[in-house]
């Protein structure tokens, strides 16, 4: 079975013009295609595309050499003609080879979806380490695809003496490539030592880390709470580079927020293992806020789908606070389900300021429940642990004599825990909770 939605009156302009396609399998409670064909066309719009029709087929499994069936490939190419369309953008994954083959059929220019998310990550990054990942996960998506670039040499006349030539070029630039991986990566190596090193300069801040589905308002929530003007834009992806500011909670501790990349469903591998350096931020967050768009019909999906890339981060289990942005576009009905599904998040809405208040009070909630206060000794023979105690919280008092120095240290249950496992086998060194004193419980951290 199959189906199409024209979408009418679209100017032809200097923009492609896309026909969507999508596989309707047996889904078992997923996410319906439509629903899946929606977020691709948002993709492709702000890609640069105008989507002039989707079309989609009901199948119980897939072609390995189309994709999908053959009759159905014909219609496609009868719809981009008809459409005058450039393109066509699969809401899956596709192979090499049927990259290959849907070209040669359709007579038009086919990508998928990672295609598609890899050419808006690099039409967005802006900073150096952005635009070094980027590059870094679309040639690693590039590399086994890279026979579509000599396809045309196949069509030369004559085979023998067209053959070496094309093989040849092929393996320079196969070469070529995987020269150019080494030295990426080689430099994100280098941008993470100087990430770190920045990051040990603010450790002694408690830090939360914004993440969640892409789109969420994760931009517009730092900028109302930290009075900045990042890029903000109705979106998918608006912003990719991740951002730090110090922000004064109101009757609460300074923070650092730090605003990620959103997550998106069937997000590239290549784009989680490419931008591991950024989402590094996240694995050193004392807090997550997990910011989620209540607004939308699908936003359990979402939350799904976000838990799903920071379980693979190791971070599912840190402690988190669920942030419902956007509760001015949501209707009652929906409000009232989120609130007794999720007795313990916070609605809000980013943009009008409604529920910040209730927001910040959350957070500074959360925040005095996780933090604490140790005496930590340490052996005059260790002074490198000396400095890694000021890298671990805030010292509130120190003490030093001929046999070791001592600190008083506000930091949070986690770094406690490591703490003690550092100083655990050093003879003379110790760590102790201790009682925290009214003077010690100020606002200054």
């Amino acid at each position: 079975m199959k189906s199409s939605r024209v979408i009418h009156n679209i100017p032809h302009n200097t923009r492609e013009r896309a026909v969507l396609v999508g596989v309707d399998l047996a889904r078992d409670g997923s996410v319906p295609v439509e629903e899946s064909l929606l977020e691709l066309a948002l993709l492709a719009d702000t890609a640069g595309a105008d989507v002039v029709d989707e079309l989609v087929q009901k199948r119980d499994q897939l072609d390995p050499a189309l994709f999908v069936g053959s009759g159905f490939v014909d219609r496609v190419g009868q719809r981009v003609r008809a459409l005058d369309a450039d393109l066509v953008i699969f809401d899956d994954d596709l192979s090499p080879a049927q990259v290959r083959n849907l070209e040669k059929q359709i007579e038009a220019k086919v990508v998928d979806r990672s295609t598609l998310i890899l050419d808006i990550f690099a039409e967005r990054a802006q900073t150096k380490e952005a635009r070094t990942q980027v590059e870094l996960a679309q040639l690693e998506y590039l590399l086994p695809r890279l026979t579509r670039a000599w396809s045309h040499l196949s069509r030369q006349e004559g085979g023998i003496g067209t053959r070496g030539p094309g093989e040849t070029q092929l393996e320079v630039d196969r070469r070529l490539v995987r020269t150019r991986i080494a030295e990426l990566q080689k430099e994100l190596v280098q941008i993470e030592k100087q990430r770190e090193t920045r990051r040990k300069a603010r450790t002694e801040f408690f830090q939360i880390t914004l993440v969640g589905y892409t789109n969420a308002g994760k931009s517009t929530l730092l900028n109302r709470l930290a009075d900045s003007d990042l890029f903000v834009e109705d979106r998918l992806f608006a912003t990719l580079d991740t951002a730090t500011r110090s922000v004064d909670l109101p009757g609460g501790p300074r923070v650092l927020l730090t605003d990620t990349v959103g997550f998106i469903r069937k997000l590239p591998p290549g784009i989680v293992a490419s931008f591991r350096s950024s989402l590094e931020e996240v694995v050193v967050a004392d807090l997550l806020l997990h910011v989620v768009d209540m607004s939308h019909p699908w936003y359990e999906d979402h939350i799904s789908s976000a838990n799903t890339i920071l379980d693979d981060l190791g971070v599912l289990h840190y402690p988190t606070v669920m942030a419902f942005n956007k509760v001015d576009c949501a209707d009652e009905g929906c409000t009232g389900l989120i609130r007794s599904s999720y007795p313990e998040a916070v609605d809000f809405s980013a943009k009008t300021g409604e529920g910040i208040e209730n927001l910040i009070s959350a957070l500074i909630e959360k925040i005095r429940s996780l933090q604490v206060v140790v005496d930590v000794v340490v052996p005059q023979q260790h002074p490198g642990l000396a400095n890694v105690v000021h890298e671990l919280g805030k010292v509130l008092d120190r003490e030093y004599d001929e046999q070791a120095a001592r600190f008083r240290l506000r930091t949070t249950s986690a770094r406690f825990g490591y703490l003690a496992a550092l100083l655990g086998d050093i003879p003379g060194a110790s760590v102790t909770l201790v009682e925290e004193s009214a003077d010690e419980s100020g606002e200054d951290q």
